[in-house]
């Protein structure tokens, strides 16, 4: 039996995947699944670039502004509830359009990747956490050698993070995470997807359009987000507040640093993101990639996907 057939809008932060998305879902009777790990939070919407309804235009967005900012969302959380909204697409005779540039999570839900059980807050988290703060980490790292020396080639003593989370699976399913994750590659891919990348043929261009992207997100009232969330009890720790933009300007609320600073600091961060993303996605040779020359030409760019996706059995 064939995998279900689905369309991913994919490029780097400011390449107008939003846009894109829209008017792929408008041509192809589709709707749109945002693959964005921060978008997700409500109130944040300038921050994050989420879709506004203006930008939408009607068309169906799922995945956006749906969890609290105060809560913490893993990739096994995140891939869960969009693999349900993909589902209800495909239910209902349309066709699903993920659109993102969160990687790993794009990778998760088309892959079907199932994440080995055990969260942070679980009891034996805590149980593992306790013990680090006692023992430290030295007697830890000697269980996993023991238990599941394959990890414990790869990890390094100081990776404390991955030491614990590879013991917490061992310790919870009798397993080890090696194991779960070499049988979780063999299985077949959920989805059969058709990859559209969007980026700028130079980089330059990339970079000037994230500055003024970041201007026009502090003119659109960012400052006034961090301080909404806030005033909400948002905490300071909270995984919305590492976003890009949030965390920089939370510093600038706190005194630590002057506004401008920080808004120097946004647009570096989100430069660095934007490289990072191109370095993930570059890995795929799927992705069929329509390059951007000094503007964002939307008409050619569907013209071009239009031709691309006729040519994969997409009509």
């Amino acid at each position: 039996m064939s995998q279900p057939k689905i369309l991913c809008v994919v490029g780097p932060t400011a390449c107008g995947k939003t846009k894109m998305g829209v008017l792929l879902a408008r041509r192809y009777n589709g709707e749109v699944v945002s693959v964005d790990s921060m978008q997700i939070y409500r109130g944040m919407t300038i921050g994050t670039a989420a879709p506004t309804p203006e930008e939408t235009e009607g068309i169906p967005h799922h995945m956006v502004a749906v969890a609290d900012p105060a809560e913490k969302w893993s990739v096994a959380r995140f891939t869960e509830a969009a693999d349900a909204c993909i589902q209800d697409i495909l239910r209902r005779g349309k066709l699903p359009i993920l659109v993102g540039g969160t990687g790993l999570y794009l990778d998760a839900i088309i892959s079907g990747l199932t994440f080995a059980p055990g969260e942070a807050g679980g009891a034996v988290r805590k149980e593992l956490e306790a013990q680090l703060a006692q023992e430290g980490i030295t007697p830890l790292w000697e269980e996993l050698q023991q238990v599941d020396p394959e990890s414990a080639a790869r990890l390094h003593i100081a990776d404390e993070k991955r030491i614990l989370r590879a013991l917490e699976v061992y310790r919870e399913t009798g397993c080890t995470i090696s194991e779960h994750n070499r049988r979780t590659a063999a299985l077949p891919r959920r989805y059969d997807p058709i990859y559209i990348g969007l980026a700028f043929r130079d980089r330059a261009d990339m970079r000037d359009l994230i500055d003024r992207r970041v201007d026009a997100m502090m003119d659109a009232g960012l400052l006034g987000e961090v301080q909404a969330l806030l005033e909400q009890g948002v905490p300071r720790t909270s995984t919305a507040f590492q976003a890009i933009g949030y965390k920089e300007l939370l510093a600038a609320v706190d005194g630590q640093v002057p506004l401008e600073e920080a808004v120097a600091e946004i647009k570096l961060r989100s430069r660095q993101y934007a490289k990072r993303q191109l370095t993930w996605l570059r890995r795929n040779q799927d992705i069929h990639w329509i390059y951007w020359e000094k503007e964002r030409n939307f008409a050619d760019a569907l013209r071009i996907a239009t031709e691309i996706l006729s040519a994969q059995g997409l009509q």
